[in-house]
């Protein structure tokens, strides 16, 4: 029923700027929290950013501060993630996730919060 679809994902290189987006279905999350990880086969997500349900508050992993901006639209049910001044070390599949709880005010950052993710989408970053 519920679905989040991850897009935008690809090769670029260093220094380039790439634009994320996951578009969810099935239900809305207008009152959820959202949040993108990265993961590699066999590891648990690792944090990137999240933000709250009106949008007005975001939350960055240190690697991601002042390069990533992680944005929504309520109204067209959609994550996105832009990421820029990419490297090397940003390679990595993003996974976008939801929280299933509504209007939730703790902390953003565990992946044991969410309870929908994305497939993921392939982001490469050449040197």
């Amino acid at each position: 029923q519920v679905q989040l679809v991850e897009s935008g994902g690809g090769l670029v290189q260093a220094g380039d700027s790439l634009r994320l987006s996951c578009a969810a279905s099935g239900r809305s999350f207008a009152l959820n929290a959202m949040a993108w990880f990265r993961q590699g086969p066999g590891k648990e997500p690792v944090f990137v950013a999240a933000i709250t349900s009106d949008g007005t508050t975001t939350v960055l992993a240190d690697s991601a501060k002042g390069r990533f901006t992680i944005s929504r639209d309520n109204a067209k049910n959609t994550l996105h993630l832009q990421m820029n001044k990419m490297r090397p070390e940003d390679t990595a599949v993003y996974r976008c996730a939801a929280d299933r709880e509504m209007l939730y005010e703790g902390d953003l950052t565990p992946s044991g919060i969410y309870d929908y993710w994305g497939q993921g989408t392939q982001v490469t970053v050449s040197s």
